[in-house]
Order: structure tokens, then C-alpha cells, then sequence
């Protein structure tokens, strides 16, 4: 599971802002909807005639493949880099 979520925006006059949020307090918060979001999606994969613990595995182990990813967007003198650790 990722740990640490970086943002540097890199603002047009060249300043860099950096937000470091620590992933776990955050889904710690976010608990009672994500309990909501895994009972949709097993909602959901009932009604498409889909297996549920192999979805919710699958699911896992997205997540737990995010550590090591790097978003890059630019737009001219702007950017947004998001790297997941």
C-alpha cells in the first residue's frame, strides 16, 4: 500500500509549491466511504455476474502496485508532478 503522496506544482512564475499527505490518516478519514465504495463494487460485480473476491484481489493489487509511480503533466511554463511512494 502507498505510504506517502507527493504534489510539486510548478506555478508559472517558476516557484514550486510541494504538499506531502501521508496516505493512511487519509483513508483512515475517508474509512466509512471507502467501506461504502467496496460494498457498491461488490454490489456491482453480483449484478454483472462478476466474482467478487477476485475483483476486490484484483483491486488490491492495483493499489498495492502504486508505490514507485510518477504523473508528469505539463502546460506550458505550469506543471503538476505527483509521485506515489
Amino acid at each position: 500500500m502507498p505510504q506517502l503522496l507527493t504534489v510539486r506544482v510548478k506555478r508559472p512564475d517558476g516557484r514550486p509549491i510541494r504538499i506531502w499527505v501521508p496516505v493512511l490518516p487519509v483513508v483512515l478519514v475517508f474509512s466509512p466511504v471507502v467501506a461504502l465504495v467496496v460494498l457498491v463494487a461488490a454490489v456491482a460485480c453480483l449484478v454483472y455476474r462478476i466474482s467478487v473476491v477476485r475483483a476486490l484481489g484484483t483491486g488490491w493489487r492495483v493499489i498495492s502496485a502504486l508505490p514507485g509511480t510518477r504523473v508528469d503533466i505539463e502546460q506550458g511554463r505550469s506543471a503538476v508532478l505527483v509521485t506515489i511512494r
